[in-house]
């Protein structure tokens, strides 16, 4: 049943990204980074079908990745390179019926760019990747120990780069809008909003903090044994998870209790342990 669930998480986030590409992205030329970003700059110059080129070079992408990176690596990405390339081929007929042309190309830069992270973000999530330029950056990271962060804003910004190129200085400054935004939110569909925070909290005055965190605010805590490293000196820190929208107030409060406190804060995403509650 999990594996069906993800199939069809894949086959929506697919087509929301394939319907994205034929309304915002390909008929304003904005490319946007990945593989068909750069079949829009090849379509201009040589006339070959988008989701053609999309298909070819996904398949050779699909083969240098068998023999670089392994099938097990591979398999993942298999289904969403050869679907992607078929569904934008048949989403490519609904701009003979849906015109945004009445719209600011900002606009456009942004509905695309949210329309289309949030497509990429649900493949990711089903555990499939759409193929394309994904496999170049999984390469890069293997064979150049470039960390993948980095490797996805060289590629992407250099076919955004070359669309500049062939369709000037504006679109590109538009498709670099999308490109964020396809980054930005892909990245919050796949991990959600960080609803909590997770403090880190050391402090000589760790009783007296953990006092007001669990008779105040009823929340549990985690304590641990810790050496300064630059003391070397022994420490206590507090580890405890919180609701964002209560972040600024237990901040305030714990440097009242101890102004000298070191608080470190992160998203908190997930919480596995059902045991746990947060006081929303």
């Amino acid at each position: 049943m999990k594996k069906i669930k993800n199939y069809f998480i894949l086959l929506l986030g697919l087509s929301i990204a394939s319907f994205s590409f034929n309304l915002f992205l390909s008929p304003y030329n904005l490319v946007a980074g990945g593989v068909s970003g750069l079949a829009l700059v090849i379509y201009r110059v040589f006339h070959i079908k988008e989701s053609v080129f999309i298909m070819v070079t996904n398949l050779i992408l699909l083969g240098i990745s068998l023999l670089f990176m392994g099938k097990e690596k591979t398999k993942n990405t298999i289904l969403g390179s050869l679907i992607f390339p078929i569904l934008i081929n048949l989403t490519s007929y609904i701009t003979n019926y849906i015109d945004f042309s009445n719209l600011e190309l900002i606009v456009i830069a942004f509905l695309g760019g949210i329309l289309s992270g949030f497509g990429y973000g649900l493949v990711f999530k089903s555990g499939f990747t759409s193929g394309g330029t994904d496999i170049l950056n999984q390469m890069m990271e293997k064979y150049l120990h470039i960390p993948m962060s980095k490797s996805i804003i060289f590629i992407d910004g250099l076919i955004t780069l070359c669309g500049g190129i062939v369709f000037g200085l504006p679109t590109m400054v538009y498709s670099f809008i999308s490109l964020i935004l396809i980054s930005t939110f892909s990245h919050k569909t796949i991990i959600g909003e960080g609803k909590s925070k997770t403090l880190y909290i050391t402090s000589s005055k760790y009783k007296e903090i953990k006092y007001y965190l669990h008779e105040e605010l009823k929340v549990d805590s985690t304590d641990f044994d810790i050496v300064g490293g630059y003391s070397n000196s022994s420490q206590k820190m507090i580890m405890t998870v919180i609701n964002t929208k209560d972040y600024h107030r237990i901040h305030y409060a714990i440097k009242t209790i101890d102004k000298e406190a070191f608080i470190t804060s992160t998203d908190a995403y997930q919480l596995v342990n059902e045991n746990i509650t947060i006081r929303r």
